[in-house]
């Protein structure tokens, strides 16, 4: 049996001091040892962990994609994908903000910001279609954002009392 622990490192250079989150993994002998590699290039990951939140925002990202011509209504996407509309409707706004997607009047279309954020995109869905688990272990593994949960909990409800 494994367990996945994080650790922070100080690493210092030229007298700066940063520090980073190791991810570790300790057996039940308590071996520690670093986890295997990712599959997936670092650029990749960093792309993943900024833009896709979840597996549905991939599957809109993709969806969106497939037809980057067509016109997407947020009810369409939710009919397409089967999902609620909250979700869509989150997917598609965090789409947005990390400039994927444009969306005006209720329509949404693929649009990439940059011709970067196109060719990432169009390595997400290459890495999607051959090594499907690294993609999503990639997403269920990325590190929350601490104010984003803390935000986010004032949203929901969660800090009433």
């Amino acid at each position: 049996m494994f367990n996945k622990k994080s650790l922070a490192v100080a690493i210092g250079r030229s007298g700066v001091r940063v520090r980073r989150h190791v991810d570790l993994v300790v057996s039940s002998a308590g071996r520690v040892s670093a986890p295997p590699p990712s599959p997936l290039s670092a650029e990749l990951t960093a792309f993943i962990e900024g833009a896709v939140p979840s597996v549905w925002a991939l599957e809109t990202l993709l969806l969106l994609r497939g037809a980057p011509d067509a016109a997407w209504t947020a009810d369409r996407v939710v009919a397409e994908l089967r999902a609620s509309p909250r979700l869509v409707h989150d997917c598609l706004d965090g789409l947005q903000r990390a400039g994927l997607v444009v969306g005006e009047d209720g329509v949404f279309r693929y649009a990439p910001a940059s011709r970067t954020l196109g060719d990432l995109s169009d390595a997400l869905e290459a890495a999607y279609r051959e090594r499907p688990v690294a993609v999503v272990n990639t997403i269920a593994t990325r590190r929350p954002d601490p104010l984003k949960g803390f935000a986010d909990s004032f949203r929901f409800g969660g800090w009433k009392s």
